[in-house]
């Protein structure tokens, strides 16, 4: 029996892509877009967020398996705050509670950026992540008004604050504990329509190049993308929690380094002279 899987963003790029990878395998998708699809709505209201909820529960009766919210904006613009952060915050927490109903392993994932590991703007971030919209939307609009460079940390920022919230909600009983996987993926660039104009030139690809370095297979298809979103909703993911997934040819690798695990290194006066090893320790559920 098909399971029904809910996709933002369904009417292009990596939604597209996704929607008819679904639908290839069996699935029911629920499109949902700003443009078309089974649910139109514009999650860069609170309004369009409401209609969208309602829609799909009125399309679905009730009844969700499954959540990809995928939409998104790449402009320097405030909207991009509303739609890629709120707009997806907003829309999963709408139909947690149909997600927690399901019988057929309920999942949930996120489309992030490997933005996320670029510059931001700190106010920005904890604005969204404290779910005060309008601030956020202000801060965006001062750093729209500010120019070009200012402008530029508008959409990391977003995407960071969308993956700390998925690591900070995920293991909790309203998700982890309802036995819903709640995961993001972070692509780095993929061709879609997006991303026309920056790959269309040589002068476009190296700039981009000098910010996401992809060294293994180039830029993404869509395609690419969508057969990690679909595999972190399908039924075989059962304990993946609280990540985002880099699909990014490498660039979280040589933007980050080889230690991202340093963050809980021991104070040396902490080890055992005798072992070498920390006398104090995190115990371990069995």
């Amino acid at each position: 029996m098909a399971r029904t899987i809910v996709v933002t963003g369904a009417a292009s790029g990596i939604g597209q892509a996704l929607a008819a990878l679904l639908t290839r395998r069996g699935e029911h998708v629920v499109a949902v877009d700003v443009t078309s699809g089974d649910v139109v709505a514009d999650l860069s209201t609170r309004r369009g967020r409401d209609d969208a909820v309602e829609g799909v529960l009125d399309e679905t009766g009730g009844r969700i398996d499954a959540v990809v919210a995928n939409a998104g904006l790449a402009l320097p613009v405030r909207e991009t705050v509303a739609v890629n952060h709120f707009g997806a915050v907003d829309l999963l927490t709408g139909l947690r509670p149909a997600l927690a109903a399901s019988s057929r392993a309920p999942r949930a994932v996120v489309t992030s950026s490997m933005a996320t590991l670029l510059p931001v703007h700190a106010p920005l971030v904890e604005a969204c992540l404290a779910g005060d919209e309008d601030r956020a939307l202000a801060l965006a609009a001062e750093l729209e008004a500010a120019g070009p460079q200012a402008a530029a940390t508008i959409y990391p920022s977003s995407k960071r604050a969308l993956s700390r919230w998925v690591r900070r909600v995920a293991p909790l009983p309203a998700w982890a504990g309802a036995g819903i996987p709640l995961n993001a993926v972070a692509p780095g660039v993929v061709r879609t329509p997006m991303t026309a104009a920056m790959t269309a030139t040589a002068g476009g690809r190296a700039a981009l190049d000098a910010v996401v370095p992809m060294p293994l297979g180039g830029y993404l298809e869509a395609g690419q993308v969508a057969v990690l979103l679909a595999w972190l909703v399908s039924e075989e993911n059962t304990h993946v929690c609280g990540q985002t997934v880099h699909v990014d040819g490498g660039s979280d690798v040589l933007l980050r380094g080889d230690d991202v695990w340093s963050w809980h290194d021991v104070d040396p006066g902490t080890l055992s002279p005798r072992t070498g090893v920390a006398t104090t320790h995190v115990p371990v559920a069995t």
